[in-house]
């Protein structure tokens, strides 16, 4: 029997690099927000359990919407949110932990164009440590084995990538389709939707 993967995300910054009307993950995007984009994503791939990890801004709605009635849905709230992504992933790590699970598949909730086959891929690759790959360009998600958790970073604005850079000879790449660019201005939003298909542009 294989190992229990579950699926954490990290959706739990302040974006302040966006000046729109809402924070940039519910900010609308193709008739959904940038959120939900990612959540149905991950709902879809089949892993879990799922974690999400949220902070600045209240996500209930929208995650009630991608898994209503869904118990392997589970939401942490960071509340030291303004310390960076790596006291985010740890609050996931923690809830991990107590579900035990043996390795995450951690991703971002402002990466909308990361499709459920990326979660999926690198879920069930079985490498300790293994990231995403798009066009040939490392980004997220990334598979974390629990023999590696106590390796990750406690503060500061870094996760996973502190883990790549200090043990590169676990990695394994694993290429994936789609794209993780980060959605951070809302410039960023307008390009999304310049790439669209013209009938979902929303």
């Amino acid at each position: 029997m294989s190992e229990p993967v579950g699926a954490i995300v990290l959706a739990a910054g302040g974006g302040s690099r966006f000046v729109g009307s809402s924070h940039k993950l519910l900010a609308p995007l193709a008739g959904r927000s940038v959120i939900r984009h990612v959540l149905d994503a991950v709902m879809a791939s089949g892993v879990t359990p799922v974690i999400v990890v949220t902070g600045a801004v209240d996500l209930a709605s929208e995650i009630r919407a991608a898994a209503p009635n869904d118990d392997t849905l589970h939401v942490v709230h960071n509340e030291r949110w303004r310390d960076g992504m790596a006291s985010s992933l740890q609050c996931g790590l923690a809830t991990a932990r107590a579900l035990g699970v043996a390795a995450v598949v951690v991703g971002l909730g402002d990466q909308p164009g990361v499709p459920a086959s990326a979660w999926r891929r690198i879920a069930h690759t079985s490498s300790p440590l293994a990231v995403a790959t798009y066009g040939g360009a490392r980004r997220n998600p990334v598979r974390i084995h629990a023999e590696l958790w106590d390796s990750l970073p406690h503060d500061g604005d870094e996760g996973a990538r502190t883990l790549i850079r200090i043990r590169p000879e676990l990695v394994t790449e694993v290429a994936c389709e789609g794209n993780a660019d980060d959605i951070d201005t809302t410039d960023d939003i307008a390009r999304w939707r310049e790439n669209q298909p013209a009938g979902e542009r929303h």
